[in-house]
């Protein structure tokens, strides 16, 4: 991470932390919902199979910007999908950078070739060893991990969504991340319940005995992406929600936190490790800090 951007982020830190502010850093937007997958727990795939307009992301973009965002991500669906005439999501991502974003991430499931090095951070899904993986995912395994092979850059970071297919799985994921070429880290999220994937969620005590599996892992040297100190929070979803510092914008509707914001209750069975980590941040949580200033200066 460059200087200024650090010096510009703890700016913004102190002065949400000192002034209990609510302005956005990071920013999300949803470039299409149409996925090439029809993954068992995700409820956000191919609900429109819109893909929008260059001229649109791009107002969008300006209007996370003048708000205040620095942190941006791209999203679906799938975001390799996205494509207007010529331009692709590297033509996003250039844009990004151009205006001013400090940090640009894409999210995406690996299923296509991954020759993105502009992209800080490229969080592509990875739900467990091959048998697990491909259960929620389809038969994907064995492709996404060849696209990480021959991926352009080592700006890679694993994503999984911890649930009751693939929750003995923490291990290999782990294993992944450290062994495989190209790939610097391993994010974590546990599942957030929608309606329709209610029974993928996990019992407390199985978020205690995943929580225990990474920092077993964190301990045996797997480069993870996640804050230890806020496990105890998200076993027990006592957290503050929603994320004020989050934003999404989807078709021009900005939401604060996510898309799920609007599903009645589900913010508090939020499973999603960034916004326990980024709400403890701005309350001022000084564990919080400290491990995210040594891991964010480490992994981006």
């Amino acid at each position: 991470m460059k200087l200024s951007s650090f010096m510009h982020f703890a700016a913004f830190g102190v002065k949400t932390i000192l002034f209990q502010r609510k302005d956005p850093i990071l920013g999300t937007v949803i470039v299409t919902d149409k996925c090439n997958l029809k993954c068992k727990h995700c409820s956000v795939n191919n609900i429109t199979g819109v893909v929008h307009p260059y001229k649109q992301i791009q107002n969008e973009m300006r209007q996370l910007y003048d708000m205040g965002v620095r942190i941006l991500f791209f999203c679906g669906g799938e975001t390799f999908l996205w494509k207007d005439g010529e331009r692709t999501l590297r033509d996003l991502v250039l844009e990004a950078k151009e205006m001013g974003f400090l940090i640009v991430n894409v999210v995406t499931n690996g299923t296509f070739p991954i020759d993105l090095p502009e992209a800080d951070l490229i969080l592509l899904s990875l739900d467990g060893d091959r048998e697990r993986h491909n259960a929620i995912r389809g038969d994907t395994y064995d492709t996404i991990m060849k696209n990480i092979e021959n991926a352009a850059s080592d700006n890679i970071c694993l994503y999984m969504a911890i649930n009751q297919i693939n929750k003995n799985a923490i291990r290999d994921v782990c294993v992944a991340a450290r062994d495989t070429k190209n790939v610097r880290a391993v994010s974590f999220n546990f599942h957030t319940p929608y309606p329709d994937t209610r029974e993928l969620a996990l019992s407390k005590a199985e978020k205690t005995e995943c929580c225990n599996m990474i920092s077993k892992m964190m301990n045996e040297g797997a480069p993870v992406f996640n804050l230890r100190s806020a496990f105890p929070y998200l076993i027990n979803n006592t957290f503050p929600t929603p994320c004020c510092q989050c934003v999404v914008i989807e078709n021009g509707k900005i939401s604060t936190c996510g898309r799920c914001i609007e599903v009645p209750g589900l913010c508090k069975e939020c499973g999603y490790f960034f916004v326990a980590e980024y709400t403890l941040l701005f309350r001022g949580n000084p564990k919080i800090m400290i491990e995210m200033l040594k891991t964010y200066l480490k992994y981006i």
